[in-house]
C-alpha cells in the first residue's frame, strides 16, 4: 500500500501545481484514503482546495488544461452556495478536488461546533480535515484541526441523542417472519449498527457519518468506550439467522446504553430502555 500511496500522493503534487498557481488559493489539503495511507488500485484521490474567492469556471478549465490527459467527468454543486466539487481522471485515477470559499466552510464548521448541530455530511467533514495532509495554506488548516480536535461536550450530547433511537427489531421478529418484510429487515438492521455506531461515537468523541462509512474495524479501533468484541459483533449480525441476529443485535443496544448511562448519566435513556426486553404479542379474537 505505500507505494501506491505514495504513487498518489505525488500524481495529487503534480496536479495540484497549476490550481496553486491561481492567487485565489488559500489553502489544500489531501484526505481520505490517500491521507491515512490506505490506498489499493481501486483508490481515488480526495483533495479540499480553500478560497476567498471560488475559482471561475474558466480558470478551473486553465488548470485542467495543463494537467495534460485529464479528463473531467462531472461538476457537482452549486457555486452559489460557496462549494461545488469538480471530479477528473488522470492517468486512469478519478481525482475528486472539492472548491470551497472560506467563509463557507467556516459557517458549516460552526453549525457543529459551536451551535452542536448533528450535520452528517459536515461531521464527514470535520474527520475529513482531522486525518488531512496539507498541501498548501499550512497554518491555516492548522488552525481548524486544531478547532475540531476540541471536541465539544454539547456536542457529544447532542450526536447521541440524535443516535439514541432504536426499533426494537427483537421484538416484531416472528410478525416479520411471516410478511416476506426481507427489505425492511435488512434496513433496520443497517439503520440499527449505524446507530449504535453513534452513539459510541458521541461518547468517544469522534466523528461519524454514516455517508460512504468505511473502514468500520478501524473507526472502532479508536474507541476507549464501547460494547466487548463490537466489530465482530455488528459484522455478525449481518451472517446470522434474523430470530438470532433480532437478539444479538437487543444485547448490543442494551449494552451500548449502559455505556450511556455509565460515562453520560445526564442523558436521559428510558425511550431505549423501553423498547429492551418488549415483545409484540399475538391478539386473539376472544371465544363466543
Amino acid at each position: 500500500m505505500a507505494d501506491r500511496t505514495q504513487y498518489l500522493l505525488e500524481l495529487v503534487h503534480r496536479s495540484l501545481k497549476p490550481y496553486i498557481a491561481n492567487p485565489k488559493t488559500r489553502a489544500v489539503m489531501i484526505t481520505g484514503s490517500v491521507a491515512e495511507g490506505r490506498c489499493d488500485e481501486f483508490s481515488d484521490c480526495d483533495v479540499m482546495l480553500y478560497y476567498d474567492e471560488l475559482p471561475t469556471t474558466a480558470e478551473l478549465d486553465q488548470a485542467r488544461q495543463q494537467n495534460r490527459g485529464a479528463e473531467l467527468v462531472e461538476i457537482l454543486g452549486d457555486r452559489q452556495m460557496g462549494a461545488f466539487g469538480e471530479t477528473f481522471r488522470l492517468n486512469g485515477v478519478e481525482c475528486q478536488f472539492a472548491h470551497t470559499a472560506i467563509a463557507q466552510w467556516e459557517a458549516e464548521m460552526s453549525t457543529v461546533l459551536e451551535k452542536f448541530q448533528v450535520q452528517p455530511g459536515i461531521m464527514k467533514m470535520l474527520h475529513g480535515t482531522l486525518i488531512g495532509i496539507p498541501l498548501h495554506g499550512e497554518a491555516l488548516i492548522q488552525r481548524w484541526k486544531d478547532n475540531i480536535a476540541n471536541y465539544p461536550e454539547q456536542l457529544a450530547q447532542a450526536v447521541i441523542e440524535h443516535h439514541l433511537k432504536f426499533f426494537p427489531l427483537w421484538g416484531v421478529q416472528d410478525k416479520l417472519s411471516r410478511r416476506d418484510a426481507t427489505l425492511w429487515y435488512y434496513q433496520i438492521l443497517v439503520e440499527s449498527a449505524q446507530n449504535i455506531l453513534g452513539v459510541l461515537s458521541g461518547l468517544n468523541r469522534l466523528y461519524f457519518s454514516t455517508f460512504q462509512f468505511k473502514r468500520m474495524g478501524k473507526f472502532i479501533q479508536q474507541m476507549d468506550i464501547a460494547p466487548p468484541n463490537l466489530a465482530v459483533r455488528l459484522e455478525g449480525l449481518f451472517y446470522q439467522e434474523p430470530s438470532v441476529a433480532a437478539l444479538q443485535l437487543e444485547a448490543l443496544v442494551q449494552d451500548t446504553v449502559v455505556l450511556v448511562e455509565r460515562h453520560m448519566p445526564q442523558i436521559d435513556t428510558s425511550a431505549a430502555k423501553r423498547q429492551v426486553g418488549w415483545r409484540q404479542r399475538p391478539w386473539h379474537i376472544p371465544e363466543v
